[in-house]
């Protein structure tokens, strides 16, 4: 994820997202590197006509902004595959000064992990289990592996077994009173050139014999192993390496810690700490949605910082913000609404301007500064200054915005007055989207003297979708209000050919009888005159809000 992004509000309008695409533009060639436009919610078919219309891409997608486990893990997982001996996970534990080790099925799901304080106590056995520190579990094969040595001879290599190892360092007759203890077909001795006690233990059909120091063993010797059936390895090792690594030989799998603890890459930070803090283990396995380890994350890690910052356009209130707004930087905000509550740790760039639209702001940045205005770029703040302002006609229009946009008309080679009939006959939302989709396509929550609220806006071209589709409207918005625990939700569905709009309002029976415009239906008032949530509709909400009472 870039270091900066420049980003709208929630449920996107067309003004948001060129805007973001716009000022995004003008920070990279005013020198700001790692910055790019991002939305926060999905495009519509209005905006992909203009994003097409001008062949530029959609922004990317960025549902939450707050730090997540992706943004501060080791991505270079250091790990073995469970048939690994001990032996070599330690090699690798130490070249890599690692305490936790994961162990990683061929899917790249995690078995488990390997900890140096779980393979100590299993190296050095407490006195009261000394006898664990003679137990070999291996095979011939990775008794092999795991001592560099050579395989002479071997019955079943790849069987797994429970072994007892005994060390041949003492004469003969010793020796073999000790043979006596133990069952022979569990026992591996390791001796070294004690050609008699070699034979000793070949004659007794013991399960393997273990050279040491590299020395070869007499024909003769090899026949009687051979003929006893008894393995025989020869390892390069003197006595009390090869008797140390024999012990390394036992597969990790054996060595496992199985309850352990992962975390999804995608996971806030914030949500992970405490959980991870508590815990006795070091570092976690971090896996995708597919169960697949993708990184590992330490404790340590949580102490990195994650640099990343914000630039809000077209917003300014962090109930309309992408999640997450609150626990990043914002650097700054380019809007035209009322400013809501926000509070940041420093100083920051904030530019807001009664203005039609966020656009008219972004491209007079270009103008101001002499940079370079493309025509694809003029054409995107072209349809975003045409669509907030309904192509001059909303009465939030202002002189400024009538001379931008003769200047990037100027520059897209567009014609405003039929680039607008084509914007809004590109899509209804109202015969494209589900009823539910179609009312959150383009609204904003507000918080006024402590109560939360949505303001919904749908631009058609005309009334006749809607009142063909009113009972389902009017349902799905009553829905809304409930599940966001709303104190109302309001609707503007506005003819932008009549400039005049339909109110619809779910909400508490107190704050509906407080207005007064004409009703036509229970919950859906006649508002001649009025196109702008902004600067006509919201006043008058937040008004009628303040005289409920209770």
């Amino acid at each position: 994820m870039s270091d900066i992004l420049v980003i709208g509000h929630r449920n996107p309008d067309t003004d948001a997202i060129c805007s973001a695409i716009g000022y995004a533009e003008f920070k990279r060639r005013t020198g700001t590197r790692n910055v790019e436009a991002a939305r926060c919610g999905d495009t519509n078919d209005r905006i992909d006509f203009v994003l097409k219309s001008f062949l530029v891409p959609p922004p990317r997608f960025v549902s939450d902004v707050s730090p997540k486990v992706r943004d501060v893990m080791q991505t270079n997982v250091v790990a073995v595959p469970p048939n690994a001996s001990v032996s070599e996970a330690l090699g690798i534990m130490d070249e890599r000064n690692i305490r936790v080790l994961p162990v990683l099925n061929e899917d790249r799901s995690c078995r488990g992990l390997l900890s140096l304080f779980k393979l100590s106590k299993f190296f050095f056995a407490p006195g009261n289990r000394l006898f664990d520190s003679r137990r070999v579990l291996a095979s011939i094969r990775h008794l092999t592996r795991t001592l560099e040595g050579k395989m002479v001879f071997s019955v079943e290599p790849d069987r797994e077994e429970d072994l007892i190892l005994m060390i041949g360092a003492m004469g003969v007759e010793s020796f073999a009173e000790r043979l006596a203890n133990y069952p022979h077909d569990k026992l591996v001795v390791v001796v070294g050139d004690r050609w008699d006690v070699q034979n000793l233990a070949i004659r007794e059909r013991v399960r393997l014999v273990i050279v040491t120091g590299g020395l070869q063993v007499e024909p003769k010797t090899i026949e009687a192993a051979k003929k006893n059936e008894v393995s025989l390895i020869l390892s390069p090792h003197d006595t009390a390496t090869t008797a140390m690594l024999c012990r390394g030989s036992i597969a990790v799998s054996h060595m496992l810690h199985e309850h352990f603890l992962t975390f999804r890459d995608d996971e806030a930070l914030a949500d992970v700490q405490a959980v991870a803090t508590e815990s006795a283990f070091q570092a976690f396995p971090v896996v995708d949605h597919s169960g697949r380890t993708i990184g590992i994350l330490s404790k340590s890690d949580f102490l990195k910082k994650v640099d990343r910052k914000l630039i809000l356009v077209d917003h300014n209130e962090l109930s309309q913000a992408v999640h997450g707004a609150d626990k990043v930087e914002i650097l700054e905000i380019i809007d035209h609404h009322r400013i809501g509550a926000l509070t940041t740790q420093q100083p920051i760039l904030f530019r807001n301007e009664p203005v039609g639209s966020t656009s008219t702001i972004v491209a007079d940045c270009f103008f101001r500064y002499n940079v370079e205005l493309t025509p694809s770029i003029a054409g995107l703040l072209l349809a975003g200054l045409v669509s907030d302002t309904l192509n001059l006609t909303s009465p939030t229009t202002t002189a400024r915005d009538a001379e931008i946009l003769g200047k990037l008309e100027q520059i897209s080679g567009v014609n405003a007055t039929e680039f607008t009939e084509k914007l809004f006959a590109s899509g209804s939302v109202l015969t494209t989207k589900p009823a539910a989709q179609a009312i959150t396509t383009d609204c904003k929550e507000y918080l006024e003297g402590g109560r939360a609220f949505s303001v919904a806006q749908i631009e058609e071209l005309g009334f006749d979708q809607f009142w063909k589709r009113k009972a389902d409207v009017l349902t799905a918005l009553e829905e809304h209000r409930a599940e966001h625990g709303y104190f109302f939700a309001a609707l503007l569905v506005t003819d932008v050919v009549l400039q005049s709009s339909l109110l619809l309002l779910a909400g508490s029976k107190s704050f509906v009888a407080e207005v007064d415009y004409p009703k036509l239906e229970p919950g859906i008032f006649q508002l001649d005159g009025v196109v702008s949530r902004k600067k006509q509709l919201l006043p008058y909400l937040t008004h009628a809000l303040a005289q409920v009472k209770g």
